[in-house]
């Protein structure tokens, strides 16, 4: 199989966020190395041994998060009840910053997928001094528009499985917003309401993700703590469109992009990528000066047809000053 050793962390930790978040982080590979921070996308998917394949770890000092509320970081988003308030994207780019300064990084590369893309693209629009380069695969911009995209256009391609998504709210919520209707019942106070809405809801990211034939449900659904965590802060942040309204012109990344000019990045997306189609990355790259962009023809939103494309990108900032 292609890509790095995954090895294992040589430092790690919890970082007091402020609000009552802690959130956990681990430092792996050559402690002089170029610093990478991975972020993981979701939102709430969590940061697994498996990103540092995409690593030199000879290389590269890799930093890797949870990001508020999920995996290892406090309070999990799973608690049987959980304020998500001071959860949205500028508290997320916060504690990127404050992890950061905590281990001494002046400049690192980002590396991020899917909802990291989106997390991503923010950081160093805020923080462009502080990236020396971005590579980013599976691209999301997390627009209103993509959100409406997942959540009901794309039941045109899997109708059946729209439909059963759909039913599992109630009929005076099936045509409003579904993210907005989830979120609601993934907070009801019963359990067994909760329970449901997140298994809909994880039943429905398996299906869309790709078009590829033998793709095969992600094991990680099949957690219960993990759904309903994983499902919270997804309807969460898609209910808001990503909270970047405040962080891009109109909330739309693209529209943002020449912020960016002079900062190297590669695009690595999927051909059969139904989840977030491959637009989104074209409209970005041609909005990105300089940036370029590498289809993966037999890829949908994920799996190891990524690992050549992303570590040859990797392997390229790996000296980067």
């Amino acid at each position: 199989m292609p890509g790095y050793p995954e090895g294992a962390p040589h430092e790690q930790g919890t970082l007091d966020a402020g609000e009552g978040h802690r959130v956990a982080w681990w430092v792996s590979g050559n402690p002089a190395g170029t610093p990478a921070v991975v972020l993981h996308g979701g939102p709430g998917g969590r940061s697994t041994p498996a990103w540092r394949r995409y690593l030199d770890p000879a290389r590269y000092r890799i930093v890797q998060v949870d990001q508020r509320n999920c995996g290892h970081s406090t309070p999990s988003a799973a608690g049987d009840v959980v304020d998500l308030s001071t959860n949205t994207t500028p508290h997320l780019l916060a504690d990127v910053e404050r992890l950061r300064e905590h281990l001494g990084v002046e400049r690192w590369v980002v590396l991020g997928a899917s909802w990291g893309s989106t997390l991503g693209l923010a950081y160093a629009q805020r923080h462009p001094d502080r990236v020396r380069a971005l590579v980013l695969f599976a691209v999301a911009t997390t627009t209103r528009r993509e959100v409406e995209w997942i959540t009901r256009d794309v039941g045109r391609v899997f109708p059946r499985e729209w439909e059963a998504f759909r039913d599992a709210v109630p009929p005076a919520e099936r045509d409003g917003d579904l993210a907005a209707a989830y979120a609601r019942l993934l907070h009801d106070p019963d359990p067994d309401v909760r329970e449901r809405a997140a298994a809909a809801w994880c039943a429905w990211e398996d299906v869309h993700v790709s078009l590829a034939p033998g793709d095969r449900p992600n094991p990680r659904y099949a957690d219960p703590a993990f759904r309903l965590a994983f499902a919270r802060l997804v309807t969460h942040y898609f209910a808001a469109a990503g909270f970047l309204a405040d962080l891009a012109p109109g909330g739309d990344l693209v529209a943002g992009a020449d912020r960016l000019a002079g900062t190297p990045g590669v695009l690595v997306h999927g051909r059969l990528d139904v989840s977030s189609p491959l637009d989104v990355a074209w409209n970005l790259h041609r909005a990105w000066p300089g940036s370029e962009l590498v289809v993966v023809e037999d890829a949908g939103h994920g799996g190891d047809a990524f690992l050549a494309p992303v570590t040859a990108a990797t392997d390229r900032f790996a000296a980067l000053g």
